[in-house]
Formats: C-alpha cells, sequence, structure tokens
C-alpha cells in the first residue's frame, strides 16, 4: 500500500494504530521510503513491542486502554495532520500483501498439506492467506484461531455478520480486537472453513512446548495458532497428516513468563489444582498423601482452624492421564473425602490458592474482579471511587502482563446501598464482574 503512494503522500507522512507486528511493518516501510511515520499503540502496549517500533524510527504514541481507543486517537490525527492512514488489516492492499505468507507456504511444501492454521484479530493475515491458498490449492483447509475471550470472527461467522465485543481478553494482546474488518469478514465468510477458540491455558502449553522443542520464546498471540492446531488434530483424531501453523509473534515480557510458567502444566493436563475436604485429627494427612498414591503433589496449602472440625487444603498434582486423576479423586470420594476439582476455574487459579486460612465471616461482603488499566493512577482512580464510602475487605492484585490488571475485591457494601455501590462501579469504567456465586469462593474463602 505504500509503496503505491505519491511522492507528495509519503511527505505528509502515514500514522496507523497497531498493537504490534503492524507497527514495526509501517515504521520499517517509511524507513525505506524516506517519510516521516507516526505509529498509535494502546497505553498497555508491552515495552519490547514499542521499542522496536522506536528503533524503526517512528514516532510511537500511547494512546488509549485498547487498540480500538489507540486507532480513533490516530485517525483524529490522520485528518489533523493531513497524513496517510495505513490501516492495519481492512483494506486490499494489506491483505494482499499479508496473502503472500500463503504464497511461501505453498511454494516451500510441495507434498500433501491437510490445513494451515492462522491466528486472528482483524481479520488481515488469515483473509489473505485464504484469498491465495484457495485459489491456487482449493483442498487445503485455512482454519482461524482466536482465544476464547476474544472470539470475535468465531462470532461473526456463526451470526453471518459482523458481531462487536463487549470486552476482549488482553493476554494474547496481538490479536486483541474488539471487531474484525469489513473486508476480511466478507472474505474469511466466503473462504475459511472454519475457527478454532482455545483457552489461556492451552496458549501457556503451547509456548512451552515451542520452547522445549525449538528453544524459542512466542509471545501468546504467536503461540495461538498452535494451540488450535493441537486442539483441532486432538478431536479429530488426525494422524500421519501435515499441517502448518503460523507462529507470527514473538515480542514476549519477560515479566509476562511467569504466568506461562504457572499455567502452561494446567493447560498441557499435565498439572490438575485440588481442594479435598479433611478431618482435623492426627493421621489424616497421611491418609490423604496415601489415597494420592504415586501421583506426584506440586503445591499444598493448608492452615490449621482449631474452631473447625475439618479442614480444606488446596493442592496440586502431577497428572499424565485423565485416568488416572479420574481414579484419584474417586479414591479420595470413596474413602469420605469430599474432593473438588479446580483446574478449570480461573478464578481459583489466579486468586483464591493464594488465600487459604483466609476465611473469614464478613458482614454484607462482595467479591469482584476488576480489570485495572495499566497505568499510572489506576488504583488511586478506583480507591476515589469506592474509599472510604464502604470497607475494602479483600484486595489481591496479580500482574498477569496483559493489557490490564485481574484484580479480586471484597467490599463491604449494606444491601440498602446496593443502587449507589451500583452506580459507582459503572460509572468508574473498569470492566467488573461478579464472583459471588462462583463455587470456589464460596468452597475456600466463606
Amino acid at each position: 500500500m505504500m509503496a503505491k503512494m505519491s511522492r507528495e503522500q509519503l511527505d505528509r507522512g502515514v500514522i496507523c494504530s497497531s498493537a504490534g507486528n503492524h507497527a514495526q511493518g509501517v515504521a520499517l516501510a517509511a524507513q525505506k521510503l524516506g517519510c516521516d511515520a507516526v505509529i498509535v499503540m494502546p497505553v498497555t502496549t508491552p515495552e519490547i513491542k514499542w521499542r522496536s517500533v522506536e528503533r524503526l524510527g517512528a514516532t510511537v504514541v500511547l494512546k488509549g486502554d485498547s487498540y480500538d481507543e489507540a486507532q480513533s486517537c490516530a485517525k483524529q490525527r490522520c485528518e489533523l495532520e493531513g497524513r496517510t492512514f495505513i490501516p492495519p488489516f481492512d483494506h486490499p492492499d494489506v491483505i494482499t500483501g499479508q496473502g503472500t505468507v500463503g504464497m511461501e507456504i505453498i511454494r516451500q511444501l510441495k507434498g500433501p498439506l491437510h490445513a494451515i492454521f492462522v491466528p486472528v484479530g482483524g481479520g488481515g493475515l488469515i483473509a489473505g492467506i485464504a484469498a491465495y491458498v484457495k485459489r491456487v490449492r482449493p483442498e487445503i483447509k485455512v482454519i482461524g484461531v482466536e482465544p476464547s475471550d476474544a472470539n470475535a470472527m468465531a462470532l461473526s461467522l456463526y451470526h453471518g455478520q459482523r458481531v462487536m465485543l463487549e470486552h476482549v481478553g488482553g493476554f494474547a494482546d496481538g490479536v486483541a480486537v474488539k471487531v474484525v474488518g469489513e473486508e476480511t469478514f466478507r472474505l474469511c465468510r466466503e473462504l475459511v472453513d472454519g475457527v478454532v477458540l482455545v483457552s489461556r491455558d492451552a496458549i501457556c502449553a503451547s509456548i512451552k512446548d515451542m520452547f522445549e522443542e525449538k528453544r524459542s520464546i512466542l509471545e501468546p498471540a504467536g503461540a495461538l495458532s498452535l494451540a488450535g492446531a493441537e486442539a483441532y488434530c486432538k478431536y479429530y483424531g488426525l494422524k500421519g497428516e501435515t499441517v502448518v501453523a503460523i507462529t507470527s509473534g514473538a515480542n514476549m515480557n519477560f515479566d509476562r513468563l511467569r504466568l506461562v510458567t504457572e499455567l502452561a502444566d494446567v493447560g498441557r493436563k499435565r498439572e490438575a489444582v485440588l481442594a479435598t475436604i479433611l478431618p482435623e485429627e492426627c493421621g489424616s494427612f497421611k491418609k490423604f498423601a496415601q489415597l494420592v498414591g504415586p501421583m506426584n503433589i506440586t503445591e499444598f496449602k493448608y492452615r490449621y482452624d482449631s474452631r473447625k472440625e475439618a479442614a480444606l487444603v488446596l493442592y496440586s498434582v502431577g497428572v499424565y492421564t485423565d485416568s488416572e486423576l479420574r481414579s484419584m479423586v474417586e479414591r479420595m470420594k470413596s474413602s469420605q473425602l469430599q474432593t473438588f476439582n479446580l483446574t478449570n476455574d480461573d478464578l481459583a487459579k489466579d486468586h483464591l490458592r493464594y488465600f487459604m486460612g483466609g476465611r473469614s465471616n464478613v458482614p454484607d461482603e462482595l467479591l469482584y474482579r476488576f480489570i485495572f488499566p495499566e497505568r499510572p493512577g489506576a488504583l488511586m482512580k478506583f480507591l476515589d471511587a469506592f474509599s472510604p464510602r464502604w470497607n475494602i475487605s479483600l484486595f489481591h492484585y496479580r500482574a498477569q502482563g496483559e493489557t490490564g490488571a485481574n484484580v479480586l475485591v471484597g467490599i463491604q457494601v449494606p444491601k440498602e446501598e446496593m443502587d449507589e455501590f451500583k452506580n459507582q462501579a459503572e460509572n468508574l469504567g473498569y470492566e467488573y464482574t461478579s464472583e459471588m456465586n462462583n463455587e470456589a469462593y464460596r468452597l475456600l474463602m466463606q
């Protein structure tokens, strides 16, 4: 697209909005063509990404908490400064350029190819690849992969029209787009064979697999297609077939590796998170260990409470097969030890596992998860909204290297003040979810 611009247009400069790869592409093109480039990126963009853009000579402007807010800012500056806006995905020239990835695959793989798995954000990459591949090798499947909490393309294809997500998960920030492009949707509806949705845990497991096999570290959006390819092959029992997964991103912040490490074994089903109720009596722990059997205990949390006759222990075990885990749980239940599998409960994994021994009967306590934007002043804005009006009885923050911080908050609100509280929460502008009905919360905290 930029190669087609006149010298006059280039002299006025270009501008774009991006969460990563497109930003670097525009910056490099501007450097080669000798024009000024402004790149607007969300304030939550990992530093490794925007630093890379700056090194290519572009001016980086951090604006907004999401890609959509950054795009709005870029388009406003485009009008004010007379620059040319370079869209990240919804333009025929951009789609064509991204489609050259498909051309490279077809040229390099001469034999049979079952499917190509493509990470999906706005849809430019998959639209371009599908347009080329379906033209020259129509028997090859082109399958998109999205995070389960950023599934704009999957929903759009299901409903037959573009769907705008109210909220979008930010773990795989490179594909965190609320609505897909108009042209990309048209092409995908016609050419794409389907979309696979994967969890955060599965993405982390694929990052770990790539590191162990190739010593390469992928970012979450880069590992997305790998996770999707594995889920697809496992679901359909695919064996002896050739598939391609496009790993289009390695902009991994070091601080995010901690979370990846914690969740990778869960995502690959090598570790399970469980809770068991044990009687508060001598020998119960030994009995518990015997029932676990040959399975390796990787984490164990317990706190004695003299006021109760039974104790709840939270623990993790290394697992090799689903049948092993089921057998262990059955052994526990047959010995009258009630056991709960919390492996798929994000609240337990992200927060509640750190609050063992923290049960407390707090009057009028509500439990909410808030998504704080990762920027200075976010905490003070929250406190200004709720404190000292209501007492904050629990607060657990966990940085996850995402576009927002996942914060668990307990707050005491009398029933007659609920409407006022809800109004304050809505006016705050942070995404939030009630966890009062969460089974893990009732089990571990109440």
